[in-house]
């Protein structure tokens, strides 16, 4: 085998020392996302000033649902053929549904925040206005979670279709046996996040997401709900940088522990609170949209504790079984640290 000419080996050298391979900075360093995704995309926190989110306005697959389709049994709407079920005991019009959406929005521009609408939503997905099951922000992009319900299985697409036109990366997509959803994950700060396990997030999923959080520095923890819950964002809001909102009922003493241990401080709900309060976006650190319905005590504390609560109406929404956190996903947020 002929050797190579000594030139052509400097060349070589040359070419690699120039333009070879680089690995850093990190794929998720913001200077690299701005000169190569358009801008510093994902968050690594739940306070941050709010950039951009996600949001899906109630349309025609609403269409789907027949007022007709009343299961007495449990007091709710439903038909296993069609494959949609209602929450709730009453189906209010489209068009209430609607304004309220648009006021959430309208309040959320109005703060400064773009709103990116999810596109190509088909057939009868009417849980797709819940954007934040199907769209984890992280550290440089999003992941994908896999739905669990049957009735949202394929909601992922229109929302990576999406994702991919704005130009956010994808940093992994649920698969296998996965299962998971983004209103039972929430960040603590930029190194510590916690996804609640119950039906609707599984060991698998858990798996998925941990790998991706581990290559950027970050643990998870994993607290286990009570019966039924769906999602940990029940009872569990940050509100500022180490201060959260809880139901201290659906949450485990271990966890409020640990939330302590990260210097995390705590509002208890009470009997008198609008459950749903919960349920908030914080929108920049002590600045939080809730719906209407707290309790003096709860406002008082919140005063106490500087943080100032913008109220909307939100009921109508909250029928189909998400409110105001579940309406919106994070895209992009500032960074608190």
């Amino acid at each position: 085998m002929n050797a190579v000419p000594p030139k052509k080996r400097d060349l070589y050298s040359a070419t690699i020392k120039y333009f070879g391979s680089v690995c850093e900075p990190a794929f998720e360093a913001p200077e690299q996302l701005s000169n190569l995704w358009g801008r510093n995309w994902g968050c690594n926190n739940d306070v941050g000033t709010l950039r951009s989110v996600l949001m899906h306005r109630p349309g025609n697959e609403f269409s789907v649902i027949d007022r007709k389709k009343r299961i007495p049994e449990i007091g709710t709407y439903g038909d296993i053929e069609a494959g949609w079920y209602w929450q709730s005991d009453v189906i209010p019009a489209l068009e209430d549904l609607q304004a309220q959406h648009d006021g959430l929005v309208r309040l959320l521009e109005a703060e400064g925040v773009e709103v990116v609408y999810l596109e190509g939503v088909e057939g009868g997905r009417f849980k797709s206005v819940y954007t934040r099951d199907s769209c984890i922000a992280v550290k440089g992009g999003a992941i994908v979670p896999r739905l669990a319900p049957r009735m949202r299985h394929g909601e992922e697409l229109a929302v990576t279709r999406t994702l991919a036109k704005q130009g956010m990366p994808v940093m992994r997509t649920l698969h296998g046996t996965a299962m998971a959803e983004g209103g039972s994950f929430a960040w603590l700060n930029s190194r510590t996040a916690v996804i609640g396990r119950g039906i609707r997030v599984n060991d698998e999923g858990i798996a998925q997401i941990a790998d991706v959080l581990r290559y950027q520095g970050v643990e998870l923890l994993v607290v286990d709900l009570c019966g039924y819950d769906i999602h940990i964002d029940g009872h569990f809001l940050m509100i500022d940088v180490d201060l959260a909102l809880v139901w201290p009922r659906g949450l485990s003493f271990v966890f409020l522990e640990r939330l302590r241990t990260l210097g995390i401080r705590t509002i208890e709900m009470n009997e008198d609170d609008n459950p749903w309060i919960v349920n908030g976006l914080a929108i920049a650190p002590g600045r939080v949209i809730m719906p209407r319905g707290l309790s003096e005590q709860t406002r008082e504390a919140l005063a106490r504790n500087n943080v100032t609560v913008l109220e909307i109406d939100y009921d109508k929404v909250q029928m189909n079984g998400g409110g105001i956190h579940c309406s919106t996903s994070p895209l992009v947020r500032d960074s608190v640290d």
